[in-house]
């Protein structure tokens, strides 16, 4: 799809006129009128408006002209919805939102990225030991990898990460392992519904933000798992079925 294309689909989408679209990205309506003509495209500060006004890549504003994959873990990032972004809500489209949220990479652990990726991977067509040696060769390859002194913490997220791992299992819930590991999970995959005692039903999490969480199996066995998710404002404990299936609150709390 051509730019003047996607800017027009983006435009009648939002059930705008030219003249709406120009005041929310702070052009003229000739402007708007010459882009969806074909006549100019916007500049690359007003690419920039664009995006994050309609929360929509660059890339895709662009017609996707490149194949974007993160720099990270080499996922392919075909949707936007799976791009990352910077804390102030632009995208950044090197990498994928596990990988990197809100300004922060989340892993600086080669060997643990691969862990996590490995287990999403194991398939059919996916033995475990195929995975692992894919990944152990591309990963080296990628933009975040090979400049990992340059853009890493230094092991400051790594920090917050031991701590919010030391604070959770200081909790002691009764039937719950000890928390060894905390990965990046999206809010929209992990988002599950509670119902409180007042008989309401309530979500705590944001679909578009990531957490750091894990799943573990009860002590006790059966069908429930036990749901550790966390971020710098808060802990959260659940237990549920398959899929999520049935959840229950056990733990909100604010850090």
């Amino acid at each position: 799809m051509e730019i003047k294309d996607v800017l027009k689909n983006l435009r009648e989408s939002n059930n705008l006129t030219q003249d709406q679209m120009a005041d929310r990205v702070m052009v003229t309506r000739q402007a708007v009128s010459r882009w969806e003509n074909g006549e100019t495209q916007p500049s690359t500060d007003t690419l920039k408006i664009l995006s994050k006004e309609f929360n929509i890549s660059i890339n895709t504003l662009l017609g996707s002209p490149r194949h974007l994959i993160c720099q990270c873990c080499g996922m392919p990032l075909g949707e936007d919805e799976m791009i990352s972004k910077e804390s102030d809500g632009s995208f950044n489209e090197d990498y994928c939102k596990w990988c990197y949220a809100d300004g922060t990479y989340t892993y600086d652990d080669m060997d643990n990225l691969i862990d996590v990726c490995v287990g999403h991977m194991v398939s059919d067509q996916y033995t475990e030991e195929q995975a692992r040696a894919y990944m152990k060769q591309i990963l080296p390859g990628l933009d975040y990898w090979k400049r990992f002194e340059e853009l890493s913490d230094h092991g400051q997220f790594a920090k917050f990460k031991k701590q919010l791992i030391e604070e959770i299992n200081e909790l002691q819930i009764e039937g719950m392992p000890k928390v060894e590991k905390l990965n990046a999970l999206v809010g929209k995959y992990v988002n599950l519904e509670y119902r409180l005692p007042n008989g309401m039903k309530v979500k705590f999490l944001d679909d578009r933000k990531t957490y750091l969480g894990n799943q573990l199996e009860s002590e006790f066995g059966g069908e429930r798992c036990f749901g550790v998710l966390a971020d710098m404002d808060f802990i959260l404990i659940c237990t549920y079925e398959k899929e999520g299936a049935n959840p229950e609150l056990l733990l909100y709390r604010k850090r």
